[in-house]
């Protein structure tokens, strides 16, 4: 269930290192905060952020995610009963050139 009086989640600033916390727009840059938050974030983070956004928002947007770590990519998929080839970031990965072996 989508969380709408919440503008924002009650979520660390641990995964967003690198940006201004405060000038994210969680509507929004809904992917780029649960690309964060799965890759660099707290378990307590990742519960939160699925809680603000709802199962169903949360499983529709993170398969477009340009990056997951393995690890990560593995749990979402047995956690949310998706599949791995359903992903861009997997599909992305598996098409790139590889270099010879001499």
């Amino acid at each position: 269930m989508e969380n709408s009086l919440m503008t924002k989640p009650t979520i660390s600033r641990t995964a967003f290192w690198d940006v201004d916390f405060d000038q994210i727009d969680f509507q929004e840059k809904d992917l780029f905060v649960m690309e964060k938050v799965a890759n660099y974030g707290t378990w307590d983070d990742f519960i939160k952020i699925v809680r603000f956004y709802g199962v169903n928002r949360f499983k529709e947007r993170i398969v477009f995610a340009a990056y997951l770590k393995k690890d990560v990519l593995n749990f979402i998929c047995v956690a949310f009963d998706l599949h791995i080839n359903d992903f861009k970031c997997y599909t992305r990965r598996q098409s790139r050139n590889q270099p010879w072996n001499f």
